[in-house]
């Protein structure tokens, strides 16, 4: 029996609130902070909810690496 994911609910509020405000973003920011901060509590691949925040924290530590001058991790 597979287990239920654990930031099921948080991307349940997140496509709430973005029907609710025509899919305005900035307008969700509240849910996403939520939503990234059920992410951050598990291992990366335990919540598939959650592979879109993934993808975005990667990009952002490779940007941010890469504005320091430091050479991307190899994939």
């Amino acid at each position: 029996m597979s287990q239920k994911d654990p930031c099921q609910k948080q991307a349940c509020e997140i496509q709430k609130c973005l029907q609710a405000n025509n899919y305005v973003e900035s307008k969700c920011e509240a849910v996403l902070q939520e939503m990234r901060k059920c992410c951050a509590r598990y291992p990366k691949g335990r919540s598939v909810c959650c592979s879109g925040f993934e993808k975005e924290e990667r990009e952002r530590e490779k940007f941010k690496a890469a504005s320091k001058g430091i050479p991307p991790p190899p994939q």
